[in-house]
């Protein structure tokens, strides 16, 4: 007897139709002889309706309490799907993070796993009980609920995953891992499979199907992660362990970032002490810096750039005040007009010309670039928002996406 973790997400189980339709595809492997671990995510909007709320309360709330008032989402659902289980006259038994034995550390609202102790869900498999898991959380050191971040319940069922040594499968509101986002590009190419590697540099670059840090665990652990429809019997794409197989297309594919602020820095008397006091005042906030860029320096001073989430935008506003009353001459701007577009592939590490056909593409069609950054398998460039559409169908045209 097998065990399988499944996850669904927020439109998965956005409707009471929907969590029935999604006890009965569970109930389907459970039939089959399997022990089901199921995690799940708030329905639908909730988690952007219960921030909404507190941000009517507070410009700044608490972090610790929208750490709480965010895990409620997921209660929600899983006790939802455990009662519809249950309806259908099958055991089964909703567990929030802490209860799941999910131990977190880090900051509110952006904690990571540290360990699951997974004793309670092995007792209720060992008695044929679904056990159903509420993603996005756990509880810290403290005793307090915390939650994950962005894509958190992914992580949830991957972690799970890991301790229980078996197959995670991610179902969602598409039916595979796309070359490109077909809302963008409605020509793209399903892939039936990716590397690790590729999709955590994808999702690292704005590719919204998987989280990082899930596919970071997979890729640990060496756990195969399926990524399917949770509405349609079509089949799905695996996250698995790099092939040569692989490498015999140069790019596998193309993500872009909405959720990008460009700050820049002019007048910056040019010492190494002044940038790495820059960015160090940025890391006290628990910003994180994407793309950094840096003028050669011109009369002693020097201008510096750099790309933060969007949502960071009231923590740079503090931490530019502050700066700006330690260097006095300092004048910053900052760009929401902006949107990262980035190329990834393994075969990359082997074939050269994909940076030249790029910037020629670019050059012909008049789309500006602001910066650029590489790695082994990605180019990433940032531009115009409104060059984006233009550009994400000419690349994916000409680089067969």
């Amino acid at each position: 007897m097998a065990i399988i973790v499944q996850k669904y997400g927020g439109t998965s189980v956005g409707t009471i139709d929907r969590i029935k339709n999604v006890a009965k595809r569970i109930i389907e492997q459970k039939e089959k002889g399997n022990d089901i671990v199921v995690v799940v995510s708030a329905m639908g909007k909730t988690t952007d309706n219960l921030i909404n709320m507190a941000n009517e309360i507070s410009d700044n709330p608490s972090k610790r309490e929208l750490d709480m008032l965010l895990s409620t989402g997921e209660q929600i659902s899983t006790s939802l799907l455990s009662m519809s289980l249950q309806a259908y006259g099958y055991q089964s038994v909703s567990l929030t993070g802490f209860q799941a034995g999910i131990k977190t550390e880090g900051i509110h609202t952006k904690n990571k796993i540290t360990d699951i102790d997974i004793k309670k869900i092995k007792e209720y498999l060992s008695k044929g009980i679904i056990v159903v898991v509420a993603g996005f959380q756990g509880v810290n050191e403290k005793g307090d609920i915390t939650t994950l971040g962005r894509g958190g319940s992914d992580t949830s069922a991957v972690a799970l995953s890991a301790k229980l040594n078996c197959t995670c499968e991610i179902y969602t509101d598409v039916d595979g891992i796309y070359s490109v986002d077909p809302r963008l590009f409605p020509n793209a190419k399903k892939l039936d499979a990716i590397s690790y590697q590729e999709m955590m540099e994808m999702s690292s670059l704005g590719a919204g199907v998987m989280e990082t840090r899930a596919v970071e665990i997979g890729c640990k652990y060496n756990i195969p992660i399926y990524v399917a429809s949770s509405s349609k019997n079509i089949k799905g794409t695996y996250i698995k362990e790099y092939d040569k197989t692989m490498e015999e297309k140069m790019i596998t594919g193309l993500t872009v970032s909405d959720d990008i602020l460009m700050v820049t820095i002019n007048n910056v008397y040019y010492t190494s002490k002044n940038i790495a006091r820059i960015f160090e005042k940025i890391a006290e906030y628990n910003v994180n810096v994407d793309m950094i860029s840096q003028t050669a320096p011109f009369e002693g001073y020097v201008n510096v750039s750099f790309t933060v989430p969007r949502s960071d935008i009231c923590s740079i506003d503090e931490i530019m005040n502050e700066l700006k009353k330690e260097m006095k001459e300092i004048e910053v701007s900052k760009d929401e007009n902006i949107s990262k577009l980035s190329v990834v592939g393994i075969g990359m590490m082997n074939q050269s010309g994909v940076a030249a056909k790029v910037f020629k593409l670019f050059a012909d069609n008049d789309i500006e670039f602001k910066q650029v950054t590489t790695s082994e398998i990605s180019i990433s460039y940032t531009i115009d928002s409104n060059d984006k559409q233009m550009a994400v169908t000419i690349l994916a045209q000409e680089l067969n996406l």
